[in-house]
């Protein structure tokens, strides 16, 4: 991003008067505004495909009155979170409670930094963009916990506490099965990891034909991800039927919305992430953005089919789950991956 400023400031004469910070500080400000526009509008169209989803796999319409085909009830939705009276708890800590949205939403937004939308639409092209995002999901891990504790509801601090078991676990074998790209890649950066992958499917680590190591490892990869953005069926810190809307009960009006959004938002990363790693990101048949997006929303779309398919687990059996199954079967993959990388 900041080579296309300076060639901007160079080609641009008026530019070259106004001071460096304000430009690179204005660059920043419109990039964010465009990502959180992007995010609000596939937030939107996700709610209303999660919907409409649900009800034709339940032999219903879904949402049907406002617009055609309900194609509108998420922008009512809307409307009506704007409006709706925002609340604190007597019993919560009115800081905290306050500040928790905000980094739950910050976590599942700063990953847009470097997340590619093709080879050269991207803010930044860093050299560790997959550490970066690793890294920064702990943020919205320590706003759920903190929304938890900070509500006063025992419903609440019960999802919150869920929550930092389930995502703290999860995030061993997420590592480990991105560490199995980086093995044959040998790079951090999603540009390097996606130039290593071929246009066709069987050139993609997903492939068993690429490596089975990295093809189980996608597997790993893709399941973590269900249950670090907490969809079915490792909803544990939400489970509506236990725990009323586990560490959000309390919310409402707009900071629901900043939680409603930060899930979404963390499923399109998560599923973004799985397509740059394991899908050979923009490579295909079609211009690259239509291959990156049409790979992310594909698995988007698995997300809300296995959401209406599959049982809620137990907290017992969401963790034997990581530490037992999914754990060892990332470590042998790993070891696998690097010795074919070595070898072979």
């Amino acid at each position: 991003m900041q080579s296309y400023i300076d060639a901007l400031i160079q080609n641009i004469g008026i530019l070259q008067q106004v001071p460096p910070l304000i430009i690179y500080t204005a660059a920043i400000l419109l990039g964010c505004a465009v990502v959180f526009g992007y995010i609000s509008v596939v937030a939107m169209i996700m709610i209303y495909a999660e919907r409409k989803v649900a009800g034709h796999m339940q032999s219903r319409y879904g949402p049907m009155r406002v617009g055609p085909h309900g194609i509108l009830q998420s922008v009512a939705d809307s409307i009506k979170l704007l409006l709706k009276e925002d609340t604190v708890p007597d019993k919560a800590h009115r800081f905290l409670f306050k500040l928790a949205p905000l980094l739950v939403f910050a976590g599942a937004f700063v990953p847009f930094a470097v997340l590619p939308f093709s080879e050269h639409l991207v803010i930044s092209r860093m050299n560790i963009g997959i550490f970066y995002i690793l890294s920064l999901a702990a943020i919205e891990v320590i706003g759920v916990i903190m929304a938890g504790w900070a509500s006063g509801s025992k419903w609440s601090l019960y999802g919150g506490m869920r929550l930092a078991a389930q995502m703290v676990s999860y995030e061993i074998p997420m590592a480990l099965a991105v560490l199995t790209v980086v093995a044959f890649s040998g790079h951090l950066g999603l540009h390097e990891i996606t130039h290593a992958q071929g246009k066709w499917p069987w050139e993609w680590f997903a492939s068993p034909l690429k490596s089975p190591f990295t093809a189980v490892g996608f597997v790993v990869f893709y399941i973590a991800g269900l249950a670090s953005t907490k969809r079915l069926p490792f909803d544990l810190p939400e489970a509506e039927s236990e725990l009323v809307a586990g560490f959000h009960t309390e919310y409402s009006g707009m900071r629901f919305a900043y939680f409603f959004i930060g899930e979404y938002t963390a499923m399109y990363v998560v599923c973004a992430a799985t397509a740059v790693l394991f899908l050979g990101g923009w490579n295909g048949p079609f211009p690259g953005v239509v291959n990156m997006l049409g790979k992310t929303f594909f698995l988007l779309f698995v997300m809300i089919w296995l959401r209406w398919t599959l049982p809620r687990l137990r907290i017992d059996q969401v963790i034997f789950v990581c530490l037992k199954v999914l754990l060892p079967i990332s470590l042998i993959c790993v070891i696998g991956a690097a010795l074919q990388a070595v070898l072979f």
